[in-house]
C-alpha cells in the first residue's frame, strides 16, 4: 500500500478512550498547520462510531482555530439524537482543552425515494491527464502559485485539467479526477470519511483561479472557514472519480466554493461547499 495513504488510514482508526470521546494523530510532513480534510474525516469517524446500522448523509463544520500538527487531537461526541430515520451527532475536536473544529453530521437509514440529478460536465478523462505532483515539480521555484505542499505526495493520485504552473481558465472553475493511491476495502462508512478528506483539497483555491496572474498563490492567507458535504449514494475512493468546483462569489476577503463529485459514469455521488478567508497579503516596501 502507498504509504501516505496507509498513514492516513491508521489516523482514522482512532483511539476509544471512553465511550463517546476519542483521541487521533496527524499525518507526518504537513507542516505545523492540521490539514482540514484530515480532522474532518476523523470526526466523522468519531461520530460514526457512535452510530449503527447507518451512513453520514450530511455534515456541517466550522473551523475555528488553526490545528496544532504537533499534538494529538480529541474528539468528543454528543449523542445529539436516535430517531427512528436518523441519527445526529456532534462533534467537538479539541487541543489544549479548545475547540479547533466543530460539526455536526447526519446518519440515515437506507430507503428508496424519488431521484434526479444534473448532468455531469464533459471535462476529459483521467487518461489524457498528467499526476498534478508531477507537473508541480516541473514548475517549482518557476511559478509562485506551486506552494510546498503541491509537491509532495499525498494519499490521492489527482490528476487536474488545470494543473498548477499552466495556463489557469478565466472563470473560477477547477475540475480534477482524484484516485486513493491503493485499495481500501469495502467499509462504506470508511470511503465516506476518506471522501471527506478530499473534499477539502482545492476546494478553497479555486476563489484564486481567476486571481492567479495578478495575485500569486504565495500573497494569499487561506484558511477554510466552515464546510458542508452532502452524501447521495453508495461510492468509492479507488476508482477515478472527478471533483468538479466552481466559486460563485468572492468578496470581503472572503471566497465562497462548491464542488461535486461524479463517477466515471457520470453518477452525482457526493456534493460540498466551503466558504473561505482569503487575505491578501501586503507587499513588503
Amino acid at each position: 500500500m502507498h504509504a501516505a495513504l496507509e498513514e492516513l488510514l491508521a489516523l482514522l482508526e482512532l483511539e476509544r478512550i471512553e465511550a463517546n470521546l476519542f483521541r487521533g494523530d496527524n499525518e507526518s510532513g504537513a507542516g505545523p498547520r492540521v490539514f482540514g480534510g484530515q480532522v474532518m474525516a476523523q470526526a466523522l469517524r468519531a461520530a460514526s462510531h457512535t452510530v449503527q446500522g447507518r451512513l453520514p448523509h450530511s455534515l456541517h463544520g466550522y473551523f475555528l482555530r488553526p490545528g496544532d500538527a504537533g499534538r494529538p487531537i480529541l474528539f468528543d461526541v454528543e449523542r445529539t439524537r436516535d430517531g427512528g430515520s436518523f441519527t445526529t451527532r456532534r462533534v467537538r475536536a479539541i487541543q489544549r482543552g479548545k475547540p479547533i473544529f466543530s460539526m455536526s453530521a447526519s446518519f440515515h437509514v437506507e430507503e428508496e425515494g424519488l431521484e434526479h440529478q444534473v448532468p455531469a460536465l464533459d471535462w476529459p478523462g483521467p487518461e489524457t491527464l498528467e499526476d498534478d505532483v508531477m507537473v508541480a515539480r516541473r514548475h517549482q521555484g518557476r511559478d509562485p502559485n506551486v506552494m510546498p505542499w503541491t509537491v509532495r505526495e499525498r494519499p490521492f493520485e489527482v490528476r487536474s485539467v488545470y494543473p498548477v504552473g499552466t495556463p489557469q481558465p478565466d472563470r473560477p472553475v477547477k475540475p480534477a479526477w482524484y484516485r486513493s493511491r491503493s485499495p481500501v476495502g469495502d467499509d462504506p462508512v470508511l470511503h465516506r470519511c476518506l471522501l471527506a478528506y478530499v473534499s477539502d483539497m482545492g476546494l478553497m483555491s479555486t476563489s484564486l483561479v481567476p486571481h492567479m496572474a495578478g495575485t500569486p498563490r504565495s500573497r494569499i492567507m487561506g484558511a477554510s472557514l466552515d464546510h458542508a458535504m452532502w452524501f447521495h449514494g453508495d461510492l468509492r475512493v479507488d476508482d477515478w472519480f472527478l471533483y468538479d468546483r466552481d466559486s460563485p462569489s468572492a468578496s470581503a476577503s472572503r471566497g465562497f466554493n462548491r464542488g461535486s463529485f461524479f463517477d466515471r459514469s457520470g453518477r452525482l455521488l457526493a456534493s460540498a461547499a466551503q466558504e473561505c478567508l482569503i487575505r491578501v497579503r501586503r507587499e513588503s516596501a
